[in-house]
């Protein structure tokens, strides 16, 4: 009889420690997709039509990362040898002299980040428009390119 009692025992802490792993799961969670310039352009017009605190609606603030007006892949491969450059165009939009910076990432069809980088543009004048490349280590373009972080300084 006292077999039994034991026995009983065990299966019930297998079965509640069944259950109590049944909702765990071996998926990482860690990472976070980068923002789209589409979702961003979704939450500013999210943010854009909240009303102020004063009943009327807020004037938009001026957008640095639109100042970013293209970032793309330039493959200048050839006799069989991989040249990928990132090429890049900034308009300073601002009313002052402005330093950016950005990274980007480079993410395969498969979801791998294949690649990132920081680029640096440095005292560009109001209105002004500068173009720029940079070589990356990426033997494909095929992949999608995120900026993952997008900063305009004031320049001195």
């Amino acid at each position: 009889m006292k077999h039994r009692g034991i026995a009983s025992v065990f299966v019930a802490l297998a079965a509640a420690g069944g259950l109590t792993l049944g909702g765990c799961t071996t998926e990482d969670d860690d990472s976070t997709p980068a923002p789209t310039r589409e979702t961003q352009t979704e939450e500013r017009q999210t943010e854009q039509q909240e009303e102020s605190p004063q009943g009327g609606r807020e004037e938009p603030e001026p957008n640095e990362r639109d100042d970013l007006q293209s970032f793309r892949l330039d493959d200048r491969s050839q006799a069989g040898f991989a040249n990928i450059w990132v090429t890049w165009t900034i308009k300073n939009q601002s009313s002052e002299k402005s330093n950016y910076s950005w990274s980007w990432e480079a993410i395969a069809p498969d979801g791998t980040r294949v690649a990132n980088s920081t680029e640096f543009v440095t005292d560009v004048q109001p209105g002004q428009t500068t173009t720029g490349d940079s070589p990356t280590t990426l033997d494909d373009t095929n992949v999608k390119i995120n900026i993952t972080d997008f900063d305009r300084t004031r320049a001195y």
